[in-house]
């Protein structure tokens, strides 16, 4: 395909695939695409064995590396003190979330422990914990390094340049793709608010041709890449014929037979319609949409504590979110109800589980279909 995306990237179809599992991105840029590798919460010895098992594993392709190094968060500044980070969490946070737990069956056991071994994903999205990691994936041959939550650090965009690889950047408003731009970023992944994960509030339909005029109105050339609630061809075509050069997609993935997503989570997000899905602080301290749960619904109530600021609220839900989704694995009930994870509002568009290389097929016929009814369209007229 004629794409700037492809073309930089040396890919045969410009659409991205962003998963925390090695398999996927593997599978993924062996069927013509590009896997873009999620190491926010791998220190860099893990991310060394996980790009060491996609380097062998994706047939020669290339894949990329994303990382999250958000311009404002809890402990970003100063010394690393994973004691000060933990201590900073409100006793009644982590009592409302054993709370939740327990109204539905859930023993939560020593949820301390978990948060004292989970701290250092905080560390990584520091500028100096994010520099570890960039030193890891530039001793692979990755042809994309993008980064989430802001401006990308000076780092990540010098090694960029330094190695010849495109630096990409998550934005989900007009004035966050202009400032990424004049910052010297090398493609905008524009992200409407029907993303799952970290979103803003404008829809896909809205934001991608707002930031097309922005940057055509800067004189730039930076390739636009649409994200957020895409799961099919035709949305990919839309959101082409609007200014964007590819599509970047997350959800898809979490159903496929190659995703590390937990049988719970999969069945639940197979059955799912576009409206079961919540933009929540809930998780993270920063807006994130998610599935639907009891977990979610806890947190709207009037006598919930107000989420904590990234990273500190992540320490109150995520050893909540292990424990249960580790039982509801084993069929608890009560656990099953309230598992969760991120997923975008085309959940209700993902009703089969397929391989990754079915959906990068399915993806290029629904596009080319697409593409054939605007055709006949315009021989009518």
């Amino acid at each position: 395909m004629k794409s700037p995306i492809c073309e930089m990237l040396g890919i045969d179809f410009p659409l991205l695939a962003f998963s925390h599992c090695r398999d996927v991105v593997a599978a993924v840029s062996r069927a013509g695409g590009m896997g873009v590798f999620g190491a926010v919460n791998l220190p860099p010895a893990r991310l060394r064995e996980e790009l060491t098992w996609i380097d062998a594993h994706c047939g020669g392709k290339p894949y990329g590396v994303d990382l999250i190094v958000p311009n404002a968060m809890e402990g970003k500044s100063g010394a690393f003190s994973s004691e000060a980070l933990l201590a900073a969490v409100p006793q009644v946070h982590k009592d409302f979330a054993s709370g939740i737990l327990t109204s539905h069956g859930v023993e939560p056991g020593n949820l301390e422990d978990d948060r004292k071994r989970s701290v250092g994903f905080a560390r990584n999205m520091r500028a100096d914990g994010a520099a570890s990691a960039l030193e890891v994936a530039f001793q692979f041959p990755i042809r994309l390094i993008a980064n989430a939550l802001g401006v990308p650090p000076h780092e990540m965009l010098e090694m960029g340049k330094r190695h010849g690889v495109p630096v990409a950047a998550l934005v989900g408003a007009k004035e966050h793709a202009v400032a990424q731009v004049q910052s010297g970023v090398d493609i905008l992944v524009v992200a409407g608010g029907e993303a799952g994960g970290h979103c803003g509030e404008v829809s896909t339909m809205v934001l991608i041709p707002e930031v097309h005029r922005a940057v055509q109105a800067m004189g730039a050339t930076t390739p636009i890449l649409a994200a957020g609630g895409i799961t099919t061809g035709t949305q990919m075509a839309a959101a082409m014929s609007m200014g964007a050069a590819g599509a970047w997609c997350g959800s898809v993935w979490l159903t496929t037979t190659e995703a590390e997503t937990s049988e719970t989570i999969k069945q639940k997000m197979l059955a799912a319609t576009s409206r079961d899905t919540v933009r929540s602080r809930s998780r993270t301290g920063k807006p994130s949409r998610q599935l639907r749960s009891p977990w979610t619904d806890a947190w709207e109530r009037e006598d919930a504590p107000s989420p904590l600021g990234m990273p500190l609220q992540s320490f109150v839900s995520e050893p909540a979110l292990r424990r249960i989704n580790a039982l509801a694995e084993t069929g608890h009930e009560g656990a099953k109800q309230l598992a969760t994870y991120w997923v975008g509002q085309g959940v209700g568009l993902m009703n089969q589980s397929m391989s990754c290389g079915q959906v990068v097929q399915q993806f290029r016929e629904e596009f080319l279909e697409a593409r054939e009814r605007l055709i006949a369209l315009l021989d009518e007229g």
